[in-house]
């Protein structure tokens, strides 16, 4: 977690389109009320998949309470079938795809790499924001969880 970066002046949550599995299209409004571990990956992404059994076991371990890790493909939609299959194997994380890139796009700043993980609070702002690879199921993510939880 040492290179989680602690945002100084929070934001809204982006009101960014993506689809769920089956297409049906929502933003981060649907998690509102919920700590919301926003983690942008991709199949071509060697560390996003290394750090997908971890974002499992952090939503597994926050079952029945409000936590959200909303995993974002950003593979394209030809990719999908793909995504889906390797997101399947890591359950209890559901599919959701950004196959616009539009995350990539108005997120401010841009993100610098894949996987970018941002964090935001029960109301609604964003906390955090990692680049690169992390163990989302270690105690020291867990305590910024907890710490987001009870704000």
């Amino acid at each position: 977690m040492s290179k989680l970066q602690i945002v100084e002046t929070p934001s809204a949550l982006p009101s960014t389109p993506f689809v769920d599995a089956t297409g049906k299209p929502l933003s981060l409004a649907a998690f509102r009320g919920k700590v919301v571990v926003l983690n942008l990956w991709a199949t071509w992404c060697p560390p996003c998949r290394k750090e997908m059994p971890t974002l499992a076991r952090l939503q597994a371990a926050y079952a029945g309470k409000p936590v959200a890790v909303v995993a974002v493909s950003l593979d394209t939609a030809a990719e999908t079938d793909t995504a889906k299959a390797f997101l399947d194997q890591y359950r209890p994380l559901a599919f959701y795809q950004d196959a616009k890139y539009n995350f990539v796009t108005d997120l401010k700043p841009t993100p610098a790499g894949f996987p970018t993980t941002i964090l935001f609070d029960r109301s609604g702002q964003e906390r955090a924001i990692m680049s690169g690879e992390a163990d989302w199921a270690s105690p020291e993510a867990r305590a910024v969880v907890d710490r987001l939880s009870q704000e």
